[in-house]
């Protein structure tokens, strides 16, 4: 489509580069599981992209679901179904999920490299909302957030700490309440945040997402609903430049 244009999307070639460089790493790791959640179908399907490029990269894989990953006490280290020990894990798996597991408690003990890092898990808590609004009051690439409700004058979201696609957030505007429905997050608590309406083209409300490789930016996304909260089921919006 479109020859003579573009995408902002180089992911796939980054990708590749970025397991390339860590092969050094992975000296004495030579083999990488992935693994995320078996029952769902999206998941397995990425997984097995990502596997791909860590393939065409020269590092060997081996799929492994969650609930497969066992802990060996005797050996202190992480092991598959035939009791093969795990020193390379990529995930597609939320760290605060990783933690609940039967074998959280040992993840800090085993030898086991992660990919993605533990920092991660601040960056996905939107706890962090709040903490960034009183370092940096009034920031331009900021909104105000608090822990507390009341605190925000005009529109505002109350969105869970660790929620994703969308779910369990509720927009005040206009005295009317605008909710995601309740899909089984909040029990962690809720930050109160100023509401920023997205662009309106034609009915659709639009958001960027971008994507970064190692530390340099790999790409665009872009999603569009007809609802000002984002879900999973927004419409995943092509684009193109000349």
């Amino acid at each position: 489509m479109r020859p003579g244009t573009d995408q902002f999307n180089s992911l796939h070639e980054k990708l590749i580069a970025r397991w390339q460089a860590m092969r050094a790493h992975l000296a004495i790791q030579p083999v990488v599981y992935f693994t995320c959640l078996g029952t769902s179908v999206e998941d397995r399907c990425n997984l097995a992209y990502l596997m791909n490029t860590a393939l065409q990269a020269g590092i060997e894989t081996r799929e492994i679901a969650i609930d497969q990953i066992g802990w060996n006490g005797e050996r202190s280290r992480f092991v598959d179904l035939e009791e093969r020990p795990l020193f390379a894990l990529c995930k597609l798996y939320p760290w605060e999920w990783m933690m609940r597991e039967s074998f959280g408690a040992h993840l800090l003990r085993a030898p086991l490299c992660i990919f993605e890092p533990p920092w991660k898990a601040i960056l996905s808590n939107k706890a962090i909302l709040p903490l960034l609004w009183e370092m940096f009051p009034d920031h331009t690439n900021l909104l105000p957030a608090y822990f507390e409700d009341g605190r925000i004058a005009g529109p505002s979201i109350m969105q869970p700490l660790l929620s994703r696609d969308g779910a369990n957030i509720m927009m005040q505007k206009d005295n009317v309440t605008n909710s995601s429905g309740d899909q089984g997050y909040g029990a962690e608590g809720y930050v109160y945040q100023a509401y920023d309406e997205l662009p309106d083209f034609g009915g659709g409300h639009m958001v960027i997402g971008a994507w970064m490789i190692g530390e340099e930016p790999a790409g665009i996304g872009i999603r569009e609903d007809v609802n000002p909260i984002t879900s999973n089921m927004s419409r995943f919006v092509p684009h193109y430049f000349e």
